[in-house]
């Protein structure tokens, strides 16, 4: 059986879409900058997106921090080390679990609900009927939905990243009698510019990986209503995989500038 055919054409479509998505990323900047601009629109999404998937944002990251604790702190304690616990868990949390993880949490939560949103919209004919009345269908639904995931996970990421702490925290305080003002100021102690600002930077592009996959599977949703449901799978797949790339790309950055 010959599968070099199915292989090649496999890598075909995906570098086909790498392109349509690279054309969809374009257009959306362009019509970023050009009037008429849909605040309104996009204070609604924000508000959608950023307070729907905070409390599973917050409970995640809770979850993380005291299984992250409970998992290292035997390790530490039979090398006499668990003193470092705030340090090492701070660092880890802020520099690297944290964006990663509500990143992915929301591409679950958010980008799956832009694909089958406006997947619906587009095998309903809704996208087509607002084309022929002479709105922008694409700065209304695909702009303000892009910006608003690009704006709010940054703040997700700020709250699950305390949370996640506070967890850790709670675990030191009842585990090794570790007042919250000790760990939290062993926390700070060991936090430096450096492990701030790399993570704070790649939530902006996660946020914006996540709203660009979602409104790009949703957008061109084809093939009925059997297409919402493949538009909303394939996003959180896309997106997954993007945020890793994302990801190590940002590592490697920060790398390259820690050895400067």
């Amino acid at each position: 059986m010959n599968t070099a055919k199915p292989i090649s054409a496999g890598f075909r479509h995906f570098f086909v879409e790498i392109g349509e998505l690279s054309l969809f990323a374009g257009r959306f900047f362009k019509e970023t900058v050009k009037p008429p601009f849909e605040f309104r629109e996009l204070l609604r999404q924000c508000y959608h997106m950023g307070n729907r998937s905070l409390t599973l944002v917050l409970v995640t990251g809770f979850i993380i921090g005291l299984v992250l604790t409970l998992q290292s702190r035997p390790t530490l304690v039979e090398f006499g080390a668990v003193s470092w616990m705030p340090d090492m868990v701070g660092i880890s949390i802020v520099r690297e679990l944290g964006p990663v993880i509500t990143a992915l949490v929301c591409a679950g939560r958010i980008a799956s609900g832009i694909g089958a949103e406006l997947g619906s919209m587009r095998v309903t004919e809704q996208i087509d009927a607002m084309e022929v009345s002479g709105t922008n269908p694409f700065k209304y639904l695909v702009v303000t939905r892009i910006l608003a995931t690009t704006l709010m996970l940054p703040l997700l990421v700020i709250l699950g990243d305390a949370v996640a702490l506070y967890g850790s925290a709670l675990v030191e305080n009842f585990k090794g009698d570790v007042s919250f003002q000790l760990y939290f100021n062993r926390v700070f102690d060991a936090l430096e510019y450096g492990d701030l600002v790399p993570a704070t930077i790649k939530s902006f592009f996660f946020g914006f990986a996540i709203g660009l996959v979602g409104c790009f599977k949703g957008y061109y949703s084809k093939k009925g209503t059997a297409g919402v449901g493949l538009a909303a799978n394939t996003a959180v797949v896309f997106t997954s995989m993007l945020l890793f790339v994302i990801d190590f790309i940002a590592v490697f950055i920060s790398d390259i500038f820690y050895e400067l």
